[in-house]
């Protein structure tokens, strides 16, 4: 079984499908995907269908990241409705065929907030903690703040006191690398602007990126 670890897709489900067709997933190997789903690239709609269908045969772990906060925020207060829009939400309307007006939350279907809603605040292994953003270093992780899991940036983390490594997403590297250092991953790797979307064995090391020209390639950290 592996363990594999998908960072940001923000809208972007041409290199979602690309990259899973690349890693071929197996029904056993556990996949945790790091939130982010949404906003920014052209297909946000898409990009939800493709994870719930591949829920429906692999049963991943659906990590929340600062845009599915925003959304679900966005849903029954306007004012965090406009804040959403300035970061992207108009992209995510667009591939729902919808505008930004004041019932715009009835054109994204009941299934698709049911699984927005279900996204979990972090997920723990043995040997692993996978989170959106980052963590306070010396709490639990049932006490960590909601800020830290969705808003913190990888230069301001610290070794988690578990010993376990982080695993995490949320700070760009424009670069399209993988970012890794003595007790972190970040494998936000700029899908929606022009970099690739990763998929890591977070035992192997082995990793997979894809984009949104649909090209491919792997490699080892």
């Amino acid at each position: 079984m592996r363990t594999l670890a998908i960072g940001d897709i923000h809208g972007c489900n041409t290199a979602l499908v690309s990259l899973l067709k690349s890693v071929q997933p197996a029904p056993g190997d556990r996949i945790v995907l790091l939130g982010d789903y949404i906003d920014r690239g052209p297909s946000s709609c898409e990009v939800v269908e493709t994870l719930l269908a591949l829920d429906a045969s692999h049963s991943p772990i659906f990590l929340r990241g600062n845009h599915e906060v925003m959304l679900l925020e966005a849903r029954d207060d306007s004012f965090k409705a406009d804040l959403w829009q300035n970061c992207s939400g108009l992209e995510t309307l667009s591939s729902y065929n919808a505008k930004f007006q004041a019932n715009w939350a009835s054109s994204i279907p009941a299934r698709h907030w049911e699984f927005f809603a279900q996204t979990k605040r972090f997920f723990e292994t043995e040997n692993h903690i996978f989170v959106h953003a980052g963590l306070d270093s010396g709490l639990d992780l049932s006490e960590q703040p909601d800020w830290m899991l969705y808003w913190e940036t990888l230069d301001r983390l610290k070794p988690h006191k578990s010993g376990k490594r982080i695993v995490c997403g949320h700070t760009r590297q424009r670069t399209g690398e993988i970012k890794t250092n003595s007790f972190a991953t970040c494998i936000d790797t700029g899908a929606a602007v022009g970099g690739w979307l990763t998929c890591l064995d977070v035992d192997s090391a082995t990793f997979w990126q894809a984009n949104e020209k649909g090209q491919t390639r792997t490699g080892k950290l």
